[in-house]
């Protein structure tokens, strides 16, 4: 059982330029980020737990201000937002957290972290030398410290707190705001450290971090940062895992052995603690989710999925570099590393210490071809990008282009919404809709002249705001020529509009920044209306002054005779404007309202149309999903808790997608796509305990038009089939290290290891076992030319009616099918 990290008692945490210092001892510590917002208190104990088995001492979350402090001295420190409860779970489970209270996030979250409340204070520049700012962010960074000072959750009160970070990146950005800048990151400093928290404070991407703020780095590569003081350690804030997911963009991914490669590299050239960026990423419920146009899903290609399912073999092979990485902290903590040159884009780094600890990290950082090394005296194959790990400086521990964990699919089983088995054709007569008046529904509407700009207007209370203009046309007018039609030209700022003449949908669009709508519109002698609705899709939350960057229909606003080139400019005209729709006023949401019609047909494909059905659980535990699919754009609500914005018709673009991806070379957020030229999320995360056994309520917001009866509920589950491809050349397992045996001559074979990853199951058959030189991937697997012909008996003798089994890679097994070759032994087995 692993020793608990954290301190029962108060601990002293300091640094000094190798490592963070707690009880006057040296820590290597790894660490995963876990956003307590993007999750519910009821998965917080299993996703903690699960970044412990991964090998990880520390959870890192920021502190969402605009979650904790929705309206003004009006705190919110409850269910999702319980930061006590997490933190508290993370000290249970015997790990360290490091809180990152900013109070500026980015996280891809609205507007930052940022409570938009706090636009509207007089005087305000936000993140610079100005009075009302800083009195603001000294007061709820304050009140984060009071708290947890109050609950003794600072390790030096004997709490697992050992690190707080103030401010967020602004290094990235500080140069736009010129001196004034520079005043105010100094001010943040000294604000932070008069809080008095007995731990170090960090500032990331802050190269100029004033002493003893530690100035830490941020990328998808930090080996090559160092920190503005030889007094300070190297530490590595956030390493992207992969990457974020935009409504009508591919899915991101990060290939694992990249992602170990940059781990090892910053180990390797004096690192001392590393956080994923992110380990469990969650998801956007709500109105939380940023960018504009971030999806609903913040899964982040993470170890952890989104649904709290381990994503394999990312998770496991991270576990045993952890573990490689943790058999030489004796040597990493003692001392800097000595490193050489081997030969062009090979590179030795040692760690050695006078009691005779040695630790060595062997790199080959070029892209294109494997190498062999001699080093002390002895000779080590390195594949291309990769880096071997050597506990003892004699045998390899590990090499992070060599996986022994194996892949585990995961996959959504769709389920009726109704436990008898009713197709979801059959549910349709069992919604029930509210048509949402398009246009103004309120008596007390706003009437101003001109277009107004949206934050400002909806200080952000909606996703929606109305501009309606009533206007007469005469008989004459030239939008009424025989034969043709009038055209309505609007220009906005993001990110969708729909243009409704005469009650009527006329044309849409939507856009990032800027959208450029010509609409031909049938106007009528006589009184028209016309009702634009923008629509926000998360609030801008990253870069200098995003603050101030607006949204909404800012003009110009025209009609255009189609026939004559005539043209009105209606964006000085009166305007009448409506915060929000009628039904989120009446908390439609809640599926509570006695004005919900369920009379026969449902009117479908229809825009602004609430519908409401209700559900019983799906069966079994395994996480809840909603597939979209059929659907237009909205927002869904479960038992009243909303869980988020879906727009399954958002299409991802048709470029940049590649068939495999190579982890070789520099990875970058654009490298490594899938899923171009296909909806960007169909599937919504439910959480379990949003869900009761039966009489559950859905509401569908929809704003562009769909059928809802169209939708189906998936449960996600882990997959029965497990696929490993081990070779000669590989380690053996981490795991048969010890510490007796680090510094013996080790000539241990490779090994295949297989384990069901659930408990009751057991390894059925083998699809597919081949020692020799099998080619494809798992699912794809196929022979070589060379192939052993007691591949398949061996490993049915040795896994068959077991849930796990260890095979050794050598021909002592297998028999020698072929000479001089390096041979590999392919499995693809399936549990039940």
């Amino acid at each position: 059982m692993r020793e608990n990290v954290m301190a029962a008692t108060a601990a002293t945490v300091t640094y000094d330029h190798r490592a963070l210092v707690i009880d006057g001892k040296r820590k290597i510590l790894i660490s995963g980020s876990i956003h307590y917002p993007r999750s519910t208190p009821e998965m917080w104990p299993d996703l903690i737990q699960k970044s412990k088995d991964g090998g990880l001492d520390v959870i890192e979350t920021y502190v969402f201000w605009n979650g904790h402090e929705p309206e003004k001295n009006k705190y919110n420190f409850e269910g999702r937002y319980d930061l006590v409860k997490f933190v508290k779970l993370a000290a249970k489970a015997g790990l360290y957290v490091h809180l990152r209270i900013g109070p500026y996030a980015c996280a891809e979250w609205n507007y930052g972290g940022f409570p938009v409340w706090l636009h509207f204070v007089p005087g305000i520049k936000f993140r610079t030398d100005n009075e009302p700012f800083k009195a603001e962010m000294q007061r709820f960074t304050a009140k984060i410290v009071d708290l947890m000072k109050q609950e003794k959750l600072y390790a030096s009160q004997g709490g697992p707190i050992i690190l707080s970070q103030i401010e967020n990146e602004y290094g990235n950005i500080d140069s736009a705001y010129g001196a004034a800048g520079k005043s105010y990151m100094k001010w943040s400093a000294s604000m932070a450290l008069s809080l008095d928290t007995g731990v170090p404070w960090n500032m990331c991407q802050q190269g100029d971090a004033p002493d003893p703020i530690i100035n830490t780095c941020n990328g998808f590569y930090c080996d090559q940062f160092t920190p503005n003081s030889n007094n300070k350690p190297k530490m590595w804030t956030e390493n992207w895992s992969g990457w974020f997911l935009g409504f009508g963009e591919p899915t991101p991914y990060r290939p694992v052995e990249d992602l170990a490669f940059a781990v090892a590299r910053f180990f390797q050239r004096g690192g001392t603690f590393q956080n994923y960026y992110m380990y469990h990423g969650g998801t956007n419920f709500e109105r939380t989710s940023g960018g504009p146009l971030i999806s609903t899903s913040y899964d982040y290609d993470a170890p952890i999925d989104e649904y709290g399912l381990l994503r394999q073999p990312k998770w496991g092979h991270l576990r045993d570099l952890h573990k490689a990485i943790k058999l030489c902290e004796d040597a990493l903590i003692a001392t800097d590393p000595e490193i050489t040159s081997l030969g062009s884009n090979l590179e030795a780094a040692v760690y050695k210490t006078s009691s005779g600890s040695c630790a060595a990290f062997l790199a080959n950082i070029g892209t294109q071809s494997d190498a062999t090394v001699t080093f002390n005296g002895k000779s080590y194959r390195l594949p291309a990008w990769s880096v071997s790990i050597l506990p003892d400086c004699k045998n390899v521990a590990f090499n992070t282009a060599k996986i022994n964990s194996a892949t585990e699919s995961t996959a959504f089983a769709r389920q009726s919404l109704k436990p008898d088995g009713g197709s979801s054709a059959e549910l349709g007569s069992q919604w029930s809709h509210i048509k949402e008046p398009i246009g103004i529904s309120e008596a007390d509407a706003l009437v101003k002249p001109g277009l107004l700009e949206q934050i400002n207007t909806t200080a952000d209370k909606s996703d929606y705001l109305w501009y309606s203009l009533r206007m007469d046309i005469k008989g004459d007018e030239t939008f009424l020529d025989e034969g043709s039609k009038a055209v309505l030209h609007i220009q906005s700022i993001g990110q969708v509009v729909y243009a409704f003449i005469n009650g009527k949908l006329a044309g849409s669009g939507n856009d990032r920044t800027n959208i450029s709508l010509d609409i031909p519109i049938n106007l009528v002698t006589g009184k028209n209306t016309i009702d634009l609705l923008s629509v926000t899709v998360g609030l801008a939350n990253y870069g200098a002054f995003f603050d101030i960057i607006g949204a909404g229909i800012t003009g110009p606003v025209s009609l255009n005779s189609a026939k004559t080139g005539s043209s009105m400019d209606l964006s000085s005209h009166q305007w009448t404007y409506q915060v929000g729709l009628k039904g989120e006023d009446t908390g439609l949401g809640s599926g509570d309202s006695s004005e919900w019609v369920s009379n026969s047909p449902l009117p479908t494909n229809q825009p602004l149309v609430w519908y409401k059905t209700t559900f019983d659980a799906p069966s079994g535990s395994e996480p809840v999903a909603i597939d979209f699919t059929g659907t237009g754009k909205g927002i869904a609500w479960v038992n009243g808790q909303s869980i988020g914005r879906y727009w399954p018709t958002s299409i991802a673009r048709t470029d940049g997608c590649v068939g495999s991806c190579n982890y070789r070379g520099t990875y970058r957020n654009d490298k490594c796509l899938k899923n171009c030229g296909k909806p960007s999320q169909t599937l919504y995360h439910v959480p379990r305990s949003w869900i009761k056994p039966s009489g559950n309520t859905l509401v569908l917001l929809e704003e562009m038009g769909g059928d809802p009866t169209k939708i189906s509920f998936a449960t996600k589950h882990t997959g029965s089939n497990l696929c490993l491809k081990v070779s000669e050349s590989h380690p053996a397992p981490v795991d048969t290290w010890t510490s007796d045996s680090k510094f013996s001559n080790r000539t241990s074979p490779a090994v295949l290891s297989l384990k069901c990853p659930v408990s009751t199951q057991v390894i059925s058959s083998i699809r597919f076992a081949s020692f020799g030189t099998p080619t494809g991937s798992c699912g794809s697997f196929s022979h070589g030319r060379c192939n052993s012909a007691r591949s398949l008996s061996v490993v049915q003798k040795a896994c068959v009616g077991s849930r796990s089994c260890k095979v050794e890679v050598s021909t002592r097994v297998f028999g020698e099918p072929c000479h001089g070759v390096v041979k590999s032994l392919a499995v693809e087995a399936v549990c039940a």
